[in-house]
């Protein structure tokens, strides 16, 4: 059907949602062709998009859509009897989320599946306990994460709390797709599910339930806490959660009380990212004010966390893939010190994450597994786990994600919270030094591990296309060098196959428009679409003689690869 076909079909549907019809008006027809010419992509991720009108936008129809797929995967995996296991649903603070939380449960009620619903925003790593404390069949969360604020999204979850990992999201994409009649989706009333018990309020009792888990993180909850910390949830879902668990912990916790407050405008930040050093502004200017030691702030579904580190009176806002060598090497080295280290124990990172966090894993005896980019993959390992001797040790990537206990299956900003808390305490108290002062410690003993990240926003349909043919272009292209040293492997994670040394071996690893280059003084470079944003990604890593020599190396090593990213046109 074309765009235009689909748009009659919109504007003259005589019950169209008030929302949707408003957001029709006055539009010129390039917008309504970019709203109508495809279908918002339901991916092995879920969905992520543009709130709006039209199938290439997240509305209740496309909602529904997503849903009708969910269930019935639920449908044809499990038995009829089993069904009254549930769905739990969660959602952020952003427009129309609550909204989307309650369409999710209606359309699952109107094929016989009974739903969860958290009394109100919830972080995303709580749902992912949720699911496996309710046995419940799978999980939803309505969020966009750290996305402007004129978009929303959808995540489902396997009974094991982890998302779907392809070899099942796929299945659920082709019910999916399968929709052409947005319109004729049937749904139960939200009132009629309360009433027929098919729908059950979570609150309280599931938080604290969920808190004492994350408690259990800590290695020495009685030791000192001296430190001050201020902490933002960048007006998101962790506000309450992430504060209450420090205070009940015993820390000095300082709130950005004008970010605690969940508005889905996000007035206060350009962009709700604590990737970004923009983010901490007014973490940082309350941080000036009382002295604290230590900034923490949490993505807007409280999945991430970043961290800034008060060194020499300058606030030091440290990365992704050094926060979380910062975490493996205090975990491993104060079990190792108490004699609890693991005898086959198992630290997971992803292809695009500084090799700085694995060395330093296996120097504690610890084996070290790499995924594909999604902490799914992470999740899905970590249940291979139970069926042997190996334990679950730590788990990140490099975008700000980690795990410590995988009694969540993603990402859990706050069991992160409750880590880098308690090792910026122990170095103050012990060594009197500063996470900084640690991180430097850490380089001088393994080597200094840098990395880079370069994001080439490239919108709409003209924008995914030309992602299509870079990515063509490096897949299909031989490249023997880059900035004068020589590329020794190339991993193609679609084709699953890796080029070393004329000779071709294959990948084991799911099949992902994924591509990496590994160089001759073992630099390397990564070239990846975003799954849920319109850009290409490009990861960088080196090691160098000193930090200033590693950010010069990425820095050299990313122009380069951006120069042969423009030569695509």
């Amino acid at each position: 059907m074309m765009w235009k076909d689909k748009y009659e079909k919109w504007i003259n549907y005589p019950k169209l949602d008030s929302f949707v019809k408003k957001d029709l008006e006055d539009k010129k027809e390039n917008e309504l062709e970019d709203m109508f010419y495809t279908n918002l992509s339901f991916g092995t991720g879920g969905m992520r998009g543009i709130l709006g009108a039209g199938t290439n936008r997240l509305n209740i129809y496309t909602i529904r859509r997503a849903n009708v797929g969910l269930a019935k995967y639920l449908l044809k995996t499990y038995k009829p009897e089993q069904l009254s296991r549930g769905v739990v649903i969660a959602h952020d603070n952003r427009r129309m989320s609550r909204e989307f939380a309650k369409e999710s449960a209606m359309v699952l009620g109107a094929f016989g599946i009974n739903s969860y619903l958290f009394e109100g925003l919830r972080p995303t790593p709580e749902l992912s306990f949720a699911v496996r404390e309710t046995n419940a069949l799978a999980g939803i969360v309505v969020t966009a994460s750290h996305n402007p604020p004129n978009y929303n999204g959808y995540k489902i979850y396997d009974e094991f709390g982890c998302q779907y990992t392809p070899r099942y999201a796929n299945e659920i994409v082709s019910y999916v797709n399968e929709i052409d009649d947005l319109f004729s989706i049937k749904t139960i009333d939200y009132e009629e599910l309360l009433a027929k018990k098919m729908l059950v309020i979570l609150g309280e009792p599931m938080d604290r339930a969920y808190l004492d888990a994350v408690k259990t993180v800590a290695i020495y909850p009685e030791i000192k806490k001296p430190l001050k910390i201020v902490f933002t949830p960048l007006h998101g879902t962790s506000g309450y959660l992430g504060e209450r668990l420090l205070k009940e912990t015993g820390y000095n916790v300082y709130p950005v009380k004008e970010q605690m407050i969940n508005d889905p405008d996000f007035p206060t930040v350009k962009l709700p990212n604590p990737e970004e050093k923009s983010a901490f502004e007014l973490a940082e200017k309350l941080g000036r004010k009382i002295k604290s030691d230590l900034l923490i702030a949490t993505d807007p579904d409280a999945d991430r966390l970043g961290i800034g580190v008060l060194h020499n009176d300058n606030y030091i806002y440290l990365s992704g893939n050094q926060t979380g060598a910062l975490m493996i090497y205090y975990l491993l080295s104060q079990k190792s010190k108490l004699n609890k280290l693991p005898k086959k124990g198992v630290v997971f990172n992803t292809v695009v994450t500084s090799n700085l966090g694995a060395i330093i894993a296996k120097s504690f005896g610890m084996d070290v597994i790499s995924t594909l980019t999604g902490f799914k993959f992470i999740g899905e390992q970590a249940r291979y786990l139970e069926n042997d001797d190996r334990e679950f040790v730590f788990g990140y990537e490099e975008s700000y994600g980690y795990v410590v206990k995988d009694f969540v299956r993603d990402k859990d900003s706050l069991q992160a919270i409750l880590l880098i808390a308690e090792a910026a305490t122990y170095y103050h108290v012990e060594e009197n030094k500063t996470l900084y002062d640690k991180l430097i410690d850490i380089y001088k003993a393994y080597g200094y591990y840098y990395e880079g990240l370069k994001n080439i926003h490239l919108l709409g349909k003209t924008g995914s296309e030309r992602i299509s043919r870079i990515m063509d272009s490096f897949r299909t292209n031989n490249l023997e060098s880059l900035n004068n040293i020589k590329v020794i492997a190339k991993e193609d994670f679609q084709l699953s196959k890796k080029y070393i040394n004329n000779s071709v071996e294959e990948i084991t690893l799911p099949k992902s428009n994924v591509i990496k280059y590994y160089l001759e003084d073992d630099s390397w470079f990564v070239l990846r679409p975003s799954g849920t944003e319109p850009k290409l990604k490009i990861y960088v890593g080196v090691i160098g003689t000193s930090v200033e020599h590693a950010q010069s190396k990425v820095e050299e090593i990313k122009n380069e690869v951006n120069k042969l990213v423009e030569m695509v046109k």
